[in-house]
């Protein structure tokens, strides 16, 4: 299908082929109709990409102190590539459509094949061909309303919102500042809900068009006495502002515009340094109206498909969302006359000049044009790209499941690099971005079907970066084809996943598997582990993680899909100890910090011990700094002292000698080294690079803790 992309690096804005997204739970995929190009929040990301590195660093001042906190901690050379990588990845642009339903995922109520619908949602209702959209963005269009209509429903929602935000009343008078997209709908919902309204612009044509509409209007020089006599001298009740400029001069004249204690919302993209005088003496209320309503940013609430309670949340964004096309189909709200230009989806890059102002050309309503429906087969999920013949000859041929960041910025380029594999096909459930890993690393081709890799003949090795629901199922999946697999962590989130795996493991027949434990495979990790080989007394060893901390609503803070942090991410530490020592642990007690409700049981000491007497300490913090090395491993026995930092640094100590070692331009985690060692492994025969007791003990480990925590008791695992 063809999608518009826009890169943040070379600010180019291109239409791309990539694969017809796999429709999943609780979602649809919708043919696309028209969409909405949004002459504000897209026109800032494209002026945005079209900046020099120079241009962007002012522009950005956060994202380069992010920059520089990330070269202090992980080196320049690790940053500087982490940088371009991400700017390298072309971003989806849109996020208001209207189109067709051609298939529905599992648990999607109230919907079926053939309805016609509104979409909404950045990542969702994109400028594409097709797109998958969560159920609680997808809103019903009766008949009377037309697709290129309903393509403005989203927009409609967010001025909806902040309309709603000033408790509006009968009769109340309303001045609108900004006349634009935005501005426009938002003087219509409110004539639609018994107010008067007035509205201000600076261009003489939009001043015009809102008068033509039947409203009173004027322009902004001159305003203050035209909005006077509209109020009688009273001031207004409510001052939306849905202007488009940094400039303050939108918030200090709503200021004057209002009545005591009148309401102020803020819609649109403004200056907020907010005149104290005014707002104080007129005890001004005062918001900023966050997009298209409650539950815009929850992932649970838009993802995942959980509404919220009508009687306690009257208006979410999907209610906003439904409710803006119940005044288009009543009539009250007509977006016909807002419509300037109609670009084919083809001629996409042709519209974004005309919004960044490139042509000169004035606009207001810019839709994309979409052809036909034409029928989807099992093809269309997959794109076949065209490259050189510049593939390596040898017997491992990697197929690809997942394409997020890790995998873009750490594992693909470590694959890449090994040109070891013969790099088949690279497959991802929404399709762009296995598009996008495809075309940068050379694969044959990009599926948004994970059977073009798990069932492909030509496939003999599959790399899993998927969510950390799907390992266990796709290790069992891929091993029964006869298929080598190396997972990224964790291998399972269950006992029951656990079992099944280690199940499949004791057939003989079995390929190879392992799992992304990369930093036994590090070079200060391999050498602090030979200072301590076959050592002659018990390890102490403490394990201090700075993890950081993740919201509630994080993917991995779920445990349906990523287990929690310590069975997500802890197994590493777990692995390394395990690693050292040369045997899983057969116990563990753990305890954790209060939580306070803003923590989720990730401020966690744990405390293995090992059948020879060692014993390892984890420490995984969230309440740290970034500020601060994320890794530190302190080993002691039998008179010797090894410290790890952050992978960066190596010191080790005994009573002959001390040595010092320190990675200045970059930090070397091990995975270059892992999947090395992975395909070395499959090539000579030589059996798997972690043995398999340590594999599942690890993982086992890790449930282990949970179990701990819950009883404050030690574990035997």
């Amino acid at each position: 299908m063809k999608q518009l992309l826009q890169n943040m690096h070379n600010g180019q804005t291109n239409i791309e082929e990539v694969p017809i997204p796999s429709v999943k739970s609780k979602f649809a995929l919708v043919k696309t109709a028209c969409s909405l190009v949004s002459a504000g929040t897209e026109r800032m990301l494209v002026e945005f990409a079209e900046k020099n590195l120079v241009q962007k660093a002012t522009s950005r001042p956060d994202l380069v102190k992010q920059v520089l906190t990330k070269a202090q901690r992980e080196g320049i050379l690790s940053t500087i590539e982490a940088t371009f990588n991400k700017l390298d990845q072309p971003m989806p642009l849109g996020y208001s459509s209207a189109g067709t339903i051609l298939e529905l995922g599992s648990g999607l109520e109230g919907f079926k094949v053939g309805d016609r619908v509104a979409c909404g949602g950045g990542n969702y209702a994109v400028h594409a061909e097709y797109a998958l959209v969560p159920r609680n963005l997808l809103v019903k269009l009766p008949d009377s309303v037309d697709f290129d209509s309903a393509a403005f429903t989203t927009l409609g929602a967010i001025a909806m919102q902040g309309f709603r935000l000033a408790s509006p009343q009968l009769g109340d008078r309303v001045c609108v500042i900004g006349l634009g997209l935005l501005g426009l709908m938002a003087v219509q919902i409110a004539r639609a809900a018994g107010c008067e309204v007035f509205g201000i612009d600076l261009s003489p044509k939009r001043v015009k068009l809102a008068k033509e509409l039947g409203f009173t209007a004027a322009e902004r020089p001159g305003c203050e006495e035209n909005a006077s006599v509209f109020t009688q001298n009273r001031g207004f009740d409510i001052v939306l502002i849905c202007a488009d400029t940094s400039a303050n001069d939108p918030i200090e004249l709503a200021g004057k515009l209002a009545r005591d204690h009148g309401s102020v919302v803020a819609i649109g993209a403004v200056g907020l340094d907010i005149p104290r005088k005014i707002y104080y003496e007129k005890e001004l209320d005062f918001k900023v109206s966050r997009s298209y309503g409650p539950g815009r940013y929850d992932s649970a609430y838009e993802e995942g498909g959980q509404d919220y309670p009508f009687g306690y949340v009257r208006w979410t964004e999907g209610r906003n969302m439904q409710s803006f096309v119940e005044l288009l189909a009543s009539g009250k709200v007509d977006v016909h006359p807002l419509i300037s230009h109609r670009f084919e989806i083809d001629d996409a890059s042709a519209a974004y000049e005309l919004i960044t102002g490139k042509t000169g050309a004035p606009f207001l309503g810019v839709l994309l044009i979409y052809p036909e429906p034409k029928q989807i087969d099992t093809v269309s999920h997959k794109v076949i790209l065209t490259l050189a013949n510049n593939f390596p000859t040898t017997q491992i041929k990697v197929g690809v499941l997942g394409s997020g960041n890790y995998a873009m910025a750490v594992f693909l380029p470590a694959i890449k690099k090994s040109a070891k594999a013969e790099l088949i096909g690279v497959a991802s459930a929404a399709g762009l971005t296995a598009k996008i890993a495809a075309k940068r690393f050379g694969f044959h081709f990009a599926s948004s079907n994970e059977d073009d890799i798990l069932a492909n003949p030509d496939v003999n090795t599959v790399v899993l970066l998927t969510r950390h629901q799907h390992h266990a199922r796709q290790v069992i999946t891929a091993l029964q084809n006869g298929k080598n697999v190396y997972c990224e962590k964790p291998l399972a989130l269950n006992e029951q996943e656990l079992s099944e795996v280690q199940g499949v493991l004791q057939n003989a027949s079995t390929p190879l598997l392992t799992v992304g434990f990369n930093r036994r495979f590090a070079p200060f990790g391999v050498e602090l582990h030979k200072f301590f080989e076959n050592h002659s007394e018990a390890l102490f060893v403490h394990y201090r993680v700075n993890a950081g901390y993740l919201p509630a609503n994080h993917w991995t803070q779920d445990l349906s899909q990523g287990g929690g942090r310590i069975v997500g991410e802890g197994c590493h530490f777990i692995d390394f100890l395990t690693f050292l020592v040369g045997s899983v642990p057969v116990s563990v007690r753990a305890a954790t910090l209060p939580d306070g409700g803003r923590y989720h049981q990730d401020n966690v000491t744990m405390t293995f011990r090992f059948a020879d007497g060692s014993v390892g300490v984890v420490d995984y913090l969230a309440n740290g700094n970034k500020n601060s090395s994320k890794e530190r491993i302190e080993v002691f026995s039998n008179g010797k002292i090894g410290i790890v930092d952050d992978f960066r640094s190596l010191e080790l100590t005994s009573e002959s000698k001390r040595s010092r070692k320190h990675a200045y331009l970059r930090q070397d985690k091990g995975h270059q080294a892992a999947w090395n060692a992975f395909c070395n492994a499959i090539l000579q025969g030589t059996g798997p690079t972690i043995p398999y007791d340590q594999l599942i003990g690890v993982t086992r480990a890790s449930f282990a803790v949970l179990r701990a925590l819950q009883s404050g008791e030690e574990i035997q695992i």
